[in-house]
């Protein structure tokens, strides 16, 4: 498997600090943000409902008219450090229009906590859906996803103890990693380190390229075409690292064209983008 190239500190900031590299980013999440409003309005989800112990082990879930035919669950974004559930509402109507419940997760942030610690949150919330969530009207098969940050969670969900979380034998159908961070190797050199407070050790232990997935299924890895040099990389790399967990009949990641680490998100407002299709074909049947 090809590792990073060595970096030097300049190239790892403008390999990973992508707010530097979108330099409109403010009006992106601003998007955000008010695209969720109107979800949250006009789908009025069971809010905060609690998975685990933290202050913010809470998730929100989006149910259809009908019962559902499925679960999405969402992990957002913001480098461990960043953002909120309430901001990524915009990412359920199209599946709930779809026949899914969607699971929208929150978990503390660094530097309140480590990486490490927000792995175990993203797993409790997993065995939660999986376990309460058919009774709450969110019902197997279940497909974990997330962007950035979540997308690096996501990944990481494949390579959990499932016994030691008293999870089912196939907690999930299929998972989606959109513009993840799977080597996080370079970040103990990164500016937000500050916060996150990476060393090298558990860069290591926390980076889904070393582990081995526990599960044989499919995951999804995508990635805006005009993301930082890095972030494709990062994707690539993953594709490289688990292949027996590539989809039938992806024979690459999907890098989308014309978008950004922003931009490339709001691919899930539409029913027909490549990305929401990719995450579709997830479910069985």
């Amino acid at each position: 498997m090809t590792r990073a190239p060595v970096l030097t500190r300049d190239e790892i900031e403008r390999g990973y600090n992508n707010r530097a590299a979108v330099a409109d980013h403010p009006a992106w999440l601003a998007q955000f943000a008010a695209r969720s409003e109107s979800a949250l309005e006009a789908l009025r989800p069971a809010l905060d409902l609690r998975y685990g112990p933290g202050p913010l082990e809470t998730l929100d879930l989006f149910l259809p008219a009908a019962p559902a035919r499925g679960t999405r669950m969402v992990i957002h974004g913001g480098y461990w450090r960043a953002l909120d559930k309430s901001e990524h509402a915009f990412v359920a109507p199209v599946f709930v229009a779809a026949g899914f419940a969607v699971a929208t997760i929150n978990y503390d942030l660094c530097p309140q906590v480590r990486i490490e610690a927000i792995v175990e949150q993203a797993t409790r919330a997993l065995r939660w859906l999986a376990v309460e969530g058919p009774q709450r009207g969110a019902p197997a098969p279940i497909v974990v996803a997330g962007h950035s940050a979540g997308g690096h969670l996501a990944a990481m969900l494949y390579a959990a103890d499932r016994p030691a979380h008293g999870m089912p034998q196939a907690p999930f159908a299929g998972g989606v990693s959109l513009s993840g961070v799977h080597d996080l190797a370079p970040l103990v050199r990164f500016s937000y380190n500050v916060d996150m407070r990476l060393d090298d050790a558990e860069a290591h232990r926390v980076s889904p390229v070393n582990l081995t997935p526990q599960i044989d299924a499919p995951l999804v890895l995508a990635v805006g075409a005009d993301e930082t040099s890095e972030f494709l990389r990062q994707t690539r790399l993953m594709w490289d690292a688990w292949p027996r967990n590539r989809p039938a009949g992806m024979r690459a990641p999907l890098e989308i064209a014309g978008r950004h680490h922003f931009s490339v998100v709001l691919d899930y407002t539409d029913p027909a983008s490549a990305l929401t299709q990719a995450t579709l074909a997830l479910f069985p049947g």
